[in-house]
């Protein structure tokens, strides 16, 4: 590999800070039309070339050395279920990869093609969502009026013939319930 870094190191001794100021949510950037015509002089003085292709969910990006056929690679995957507005699904694709190539190919090149934002912003923390979807039934052992319902008689008679560590078993594979219910099922006993 020491054609290939050789040949890497000198061209990012000479390659310039590529800033053209395209704007984009509020930071301004070098887009791929911007990077191209500077970096191809550049990566054709040292024997650099690269190629970038779409695999399943993810872009591969490639530098290679033409000299020696050296070369390293790197895999971004493709964010899936975004949604852009007044943008179909496809168009939505295509902006990923565009954006994933220009991000992916300015970071194994080592190029600066964005004004340095990171002091500006601040960061946010999202709310985690802690509770996954459940879309198992309801386990309700008593009525409203606190009395045992019929699916409360089925777990009864199910823990007497099995044991109660079956029985709650058997209905958190099957149903989801409160902590009162819990409570209750960990209160009976035969």
């Amino acid at each position: 590999m020491k054609h290939l870094y050789k040949a890497l190191a000198s061209f990012q001794q000479e390659v310039p800070i590529i800033h053209k100021g395209a704007e984009g949510y509020g930071y301004s950037y070098a887009d791929l039309p911007a990077i191209l015509p500077i970096i191809n002089p550049l990566l054709k003085k040292y024997g650099l070339g690269f190629t970038q292709m779409v695999e399943g969910k993810t872009v591969v990006t490639i530098i290679f050395h033409s000299e020696s056929g050296e070369n390293i690679k790197s895999t971004t995957d493709i964010p899936q279920g975004v949604s852009l507005a007044k943008m179909n699904e496809f168009q939505v694709l295509g902006s990923a990869i565009t954006y994933i190539r220009r991000y992916a190919l300015s970071s194994i090149l080592g190029l600066v093609t964005d004004k340095d934002i990171d002091a500006n912003g601040e960061q946010v923390n999202k709310p985690k969502n802690t509770q996954q979807k459940n879309d198992k039934p309801w386990f309700n052992p008593t009525n409203k009026d606190g009395s045992i319902s019929e699916a409360g008689k089925k777990w009864i008679d199910i823990m007497a013939e099995k044991g109660k560590e079956y029985a709650i078993k058997a209905v958190k594979e099957q149903k989801q319930f409160s902590k009162d219910t819990s409570k209750w099922m960990n209160e009976q006993s035969i």
